[in-house]
């Protein structure tokens, strides 16, 4: 079942994210990496920001699966994207992502590591696609806050509502 989540999902939220991006450990730029890969401020800050998460809970309601959505503008961002490693391989993600897109006319975006080949695969197997290097460069300025050595290494997805100029 996926529902909101709330403050006191804050701990769990924290806690799928570093469980699963240890999938990027060795695999995103060494200085890219953190151990824990969010801190629970960074965490914190990117609610107070706008970023509102949905859970996918399981039958006993543990919290399994979370991604989030932030409006920006004329977009939508989806803001990271995690699924408990004990969960993986299950869909989860797919009906987060399904959840969230769903009813929605203004255009998706999605900004992943490039090295995260997984990531792509999943994102572009439910219709998202690559907006290229000058666009994805162009989109993180406008729509993210992530430091230059980041967007050096990362890439941006849309969904098909997405014109690029």
């Amino acid at each position: 079942m996926i529902r909101p989540c709330n403050d006191g999902d804050i701990q769990d939220i924290y806690e799928i994210i570093n469980d699963a991006a240890k999938a990027y450990k060795g695999v995103i730029p060494d200085d890219q990496w953190h151990d824990p890969y969010m801190s629970s401020g960074y965490l914190t800050s990117e609610v107070e920001d706008g970023v509102v998460f949905q859970g996918f809970v399981d039958s006993d309601n543990n919290l399994l699966g979370v991604m989030g959505i932030q409006e920006k503008c004329d977009v939508f961002l989806i803001r990271h994207a995690y699924v408990r490693t004990l969960a993986r391989r299950q869909g989860i993600g797919g009906q987060l992502l399904q959840h969230l897109c769903q009813n929605v006319e203004k255009p998706f975006l999605i900004g992943t590591w490039k090295a995260a080949s997984w990531a792509i695969s999943f994102y572009a197997k439910h219709g998202f696609k690559d907006v290229g290097p000058k666009e994805t460069v162009r989109l993180l300025k406008v729509y993210w806050s992530v430091p230059t050595r980041q967007i050096e290494s990362s890439i941006v997805l849309a969904d098909d509502r997405w014109k690029n100029d």
